[in-house]
């Protein structure tokens, strides 16, 4: 706990970014919520079980987490979406993952920086007061989070951090993200393109200052690099291996759905499933609510892109407030994305982006849309940022293989193409 209160906190200093609790309740029927042995005594002074008389809580695989009603909703989400314990007892009498959501923190040399979930409602919509409203309470919160210390970031694999070499990519990254200037998909095309040359630079002859140069001498280069050098169409195998990402990333099964299953038939219902998504071929099979499926996966290749919906513009303002939030709130890289390095996280960071583009308009063909609607994009990025740094398999080395490969031939940027 000490450790926690050792480092300054930053809470995302993003204007554009917005949040207020609006009561919608979607994060109580969307999240399994991992308890820690103060939620497990604080569950149990408040006597839930006793006054329900139902288990308020679960066993699974040696963890304790909430329980959930058969439809995967918390069991303490009551009528309007309000939780039963906050409204009892208070915001800080509930467990402290729901206390913090959609707040993330991820320390670093320097502090820790609290950014935010996508996988909330009020942040995609940017709903609320200022995010430095909420300092305090932030700041309280993390103070109950023991694991919390100082963490070392890496530049690759191989070369150490300095304190503040992570900020001078993100200040760079994020100056091109921003420049309102150019279209999203050059934006995205730069992203997709810095991440493929930074896999490849040698960090330990480019230190500090000369970082510095070396960012910005090739977000300079961006606006005439890129027509130099244009990405073709993705050929079968990488567009393979995008749907491959974007099955890990939709796949969420629950605890009951879990426990009924039995680990032999959920894992190879996973793999079914996976299997599909890579091949391409036949329906899109259901991946939960939202999700149904039961189309054919040609239909997503003839929805068009995003410069083709007619929320184009708010679709824009939509990603690009999510990769600059991702990138300035700490979950890029780094504590805040499975302890990757700068560069393995910035094309992490655009294969998520195009996991997002394809999911908006796998949805938009399940509607019989033909170009992805912002609620098409939002819902995508909702299932893209929740898995982000938190789903085990999108932190593995099957997920590093897939980047390895994606770097290859441009695949980065040519899965990013319109």
């Amino acid at each position: 706990m000490a450790a926690a209160r050792s480092i300054p906190l930053e809470v995302l200093p993003l204007a554009a970014q917005r949040y207020g609790c609006h009561g919608c309740g979607d994060c109580c029927r969307d999240f399994t919520v991992q308890l820690r042995e103060a939620d497990l005594a604080q569950l149990r002074a408040q006597r839930w079980e006793e006054r329900l008389g139902v288990p308020v809580t679960t066993e699974f695989r040696g963890r304790r987490f909430l329980a959930q009603r058969a439809d995967g909703a918390c069991v303490f989400l009551g009528e309007g979406g309000r939780c039963r314990i906050h409204a009892e007892f208070g915001l800080e009498e509930k467990p402290l993952a729901c206390q913090m959501f959609p707040f993330v923190l991820a320390p670093d040399a320097r502090r820790v920086r609290a950014g935010v979930s996508f996988a909330c409602a009020s942040v995609l919509a940017s709903k609320g007061p200022a995010l430095g409203s909420h300092a305090a309470d932030v700041r309280r919160m993390a103070a109950q989070v023991d694991e919390l210390s100082p963490a070392r970031t890496m530049l690759d694999d191989a070369t150490e951090a300095a304190p503040e070499e992570p900020d001078l990519v993100a200040e760079a990254l994020d100056r091109w993200l921003r420049d309102a200037s150019r279209p999203l998909a050059e934006r995205l095309d730069g992203l997709a393109w810095l991440a493929q040359q930074l896999a490849g630079a040698r960090f330990t002859k480019v230190r500090g200052a000369r970082l510095r140069e070396l960012m910005g001498t090739l977000v300079g280069a961006l606006p005439d690099e890129l027509p130099l050098h244009p990405a073709g169409p993705a050929p079968r195998a990488q567009r393979a291996t995008l749907r491959q990402a974007a099955f890990f990333r939709l796949e969420d099964p629950k605890i009951g759905d879990l426990r009924r299953q039995g680990k032999v038939r959920a894992v190879l219902g996973q793999y079914l499933r996976s299997r599909r998504f890579s091949r391409g071929r036949g329906t899109v099979p259901a991946m939960g609510a939202g999700w149904e499926g039961g189309f054919p996966f040609d239909a997503v290749d003839a929805v068009g892109g995003v410069e083709r919906s007619p929320d184009a513009a708010a679709i824009d303002e939509l990603l690009t407030r999510w990769m600059r939030a991702t990138v300035l709130g700490g979950r890029a890289w780094g504590s805040g994305f499975y302890g990757w390095s700068v560069t393995a996280g910035m094309q992490a960071l655009a294969l998520n982006a195009a996991c997002t583009l394809w999911l908006a308009r796998l949805r938009a063909a399940g509607a019989g849309r033909d170009a992805p609607t912002v609620d098409d994009a939002r819902a995508a990025l909702s299932r893209v940022d929740r898995a982000s740094g938190r789903a085990p398999g999108i932190g593995s080395r099957a997920e590093r293989l897939r980047l390895g490969y994606l770097r290859i031939d441009d695949g980065l940027r040519r899965i990013l193409r319109p």
